[in-house]
């Protein structure tokens, strides 16, 4: 079958919003605990946690359509190294469930809206039994449209909120203008939608808001997603072995770069650093909050923090980072200079693996990246923290009807078919001659299909993480055993699993950490500063933060 081009793209997505502030005003500065607890219309009525957070959730189902090549472990992705012929495709959803009725759909693009009567959109409509229109809106901006549309009467039938957009006053408009799923989903009655019950029930746990199963999620693995990738192809000609621990790296970094001949060791390493250190991690800022000792500690306050930004700052004092990332320029990113030669070992998401071996290897047989697995400051195993178990969410209007809640499951559900499915294939890849053709099994994407196959049903149900790249079996191998090796060494924080929205008066608080952290590793400021902001952010109302999360864990407790 199918590469999983589209679960790669939202990775990227993902990636790409690690920058992102996902907090959001409350009422009065209650807490609101929206996996596991708080009211609707964003009051904060009760809790949902325990045996009442079992009630709303929705039983697991494991898929057993088709076995992965590499079964998941350790939180990893499975895999799938083949391609499936389409006369061996199996069939997850045997009947039409859609009702024949119409929905729109807005949904964030990061490209030019296609026609939405383009032959994709067409097949999906006319295989599922409902007309989904697509309001597709720039990814660029969808937080203002997003806001917009949900402070006026006019709300589409089906929205996708990516969990970087969950900030103003988004969160509230959730509980107020969204519908509760969990009538259709929760327990047993989720086994309408067989696919839908096999997504893993640590994404279903995202999705209370407000005390109510409110959305769909898009799966992923919980497994850092970021990895130090490196030119294994020049690391075997000079004979180099991935390093052990941080100190090896920069011993080899400085062996590595020859700023003469226009070759430097890495890029900026600080994400690579923070795991090297076992720093709390995460896009989403509640995973910086952990108990420790009977204490909630948030990342910036721990030694490894600090540790983490000295060794990051090294690299750059060494003169074995390039150049361009001292610079900050953005016009020539790590992964260009990574595959031009210009520089060895960068860190980014893990689907950036595949991405880069099937662009270059068209015109450079011979290149060769791989990750190397996390290396620590002392040699020992490493400390890695999860990561969300998903972070895009499609909600349905409030103001559906109960026939238009079960249409828009019908296509979640057949959008959450497995790899190996004729439902994936047409999910993932279009219509066969049009959208995509058959190269030696494997489907490649026409003109026609990267431009109107993206930005719409992808949103709107996915099967339990996989990869899958049958054209490059080995690196569906590297990326998948890469999460389980690290995924063995990987620990949950007190938050992990929860929807939070901060207090509107803390939500900003810690803003300014990120910029901080790059000039300190750059050598403008030092880690003093840094021990200096940290004071501030205590009196500025770090202390009350941790009391107000503190508060927040004991009532409800954690998803674990």
């Amino acid at each position: 079958m199918t590469p999983n081009a589209a679960s790669s793209a939202l990775s990227r997505r993902s990636f790409l919003a690690s920058t992102a502030v996902a907090t959001a005003a409350v009422a009065g500065g209650l807490p609101l605990l929206t996996a596991c607890g708080g009211g609707q219309e964003g009051r904060k009525e009760g809790t949902t946690s325990g045996k009442a957070a079992r009630k709303i959730l929705p039983a697991y189902v494991a898929s057993s359509v088709v076995a992965p090549d590499i079964p998941a472990k350790n939180g990893s992705s499975a895999g799938f190294t083949k391609a499936v012929s389409p006369d061996r495709l199996k069939t997850s959803v045997p009947k039409k469930l859609g009702s024949g009725g119409e929905l729109t759909v807005m949904a964030p693009l990061w490209g030019t809206p296609p026609d939405n009567g383009n032959p994709y959109y067409k097949a999906m409509n006319e295989a599922i039994g409902v007309q989904a229109r697509w309001q597709n809106q720039d990814g660029n901006t969808y937080d203002e449209k997003l806001g917009a549309i949900l402070a006026s009467s006019d709300i589409p039938d089906v929205v996708v909120v990516p969990g970087w957009n969950l900030n103003g006053k988004i969160p509230s408009a959730v509980n107020a203008k969204f519908a509760d799923l969990g009538p259709f989903l929760s327990g047993d009655k989720v086994k309408d939608y067989p696919n839908l019950a096999a997504v893993p029930t640590d994404a279903w746990q995202r999705c209370i808001f407000g005390g109510l199963l409110r959305a769909v999620p898009l799966p992923a693995s919980y497994v850092t997603n970021i990895a130090p990738f490196y030119r294994k192809d020049v690391f075997d000609r000079h004979g180099w072995q991935p390093p052990k621990t941080t100190d090896e790296f920069l011993a080899w970094a400085k062996e590595a770069t020859d700023a003469k001949g226009g070759v430097w060791a890495c890029s900026d390493m600080k994400w690579t650093a923070f795991n090297a250190f076992g720093v709390l991690n995460g896009s989403d800022k509640a995973l910086w909050w952990n108990l420790q000792g009977g204490k909630l500690v948030n990342r910036i306050e721990t030694e490894e923090y600090l540790e983490a930004l000295e060794w990051a700052r090294k690299l750059f004092a060494a003169g074995v980072v390039h150049p361009d990332d001292k610079a900050g320029k953005t016009t020539n990113p790590a992964g260009t200079r990574f595959t031009a030669g210009k520089l060895l070992v960068y860190n980014n998401d893990l689907s950036d693996w595949f991405g880069k071996t099937s662009e270059q290897r068209a015109q450079n047989p011979d290149f060769e990246m791989a990750a190397m697995d996390v290396f620590t400051h002392d040699g020992g195993d490493p400390l890695l923290w999860a990561v969300q178990p998903c972070n895009i969410f499609t909600f349905v209007s409030k103001k559906a009807s109960d026939q238009q809640i079960k249409d828009f499951l019908a296509i979640a559900n057949f959008c959450a078919a497995p790899y190996g499915t004729k439902e994936r294939l047409l999910a993932e890849y279009g219509v066969e001659g049009t959208d995509f053709t058959l190269t030696k099994g494997v489907p490649t994407k026409t003109t026609k299909g990267v431009n109107e196959v993206l930005g719409a049903f992808d949103y709107t149900g996915k099967p339990a993480a996989y990869v899958a790249h049958p054209d490059f079996p080995e690196v569906t191998r590297g990326m998948v055993e890469w999460q389980q090796r690290m995924g063995a060494f990987t620990k949950k924080s007190s938050f992990y699993g929860l929807t939070i929205t901060e207090p509107n008066r803390w939500s900003n608080l810690a803003d300014d950490f990120e910029q901080l952290e790059d000039d300190v590793v750059r050598g403008r400021k030092k880690i003093g500063d840094v021990q200096q902001a940290v004071s501030e952010w205590r009196k500025q109302g770090g202390d009350d933060l941790r009391d107000w999360y503190r508060k927040l864990l004991d009532t409800t407790g954690s998803a674990q």
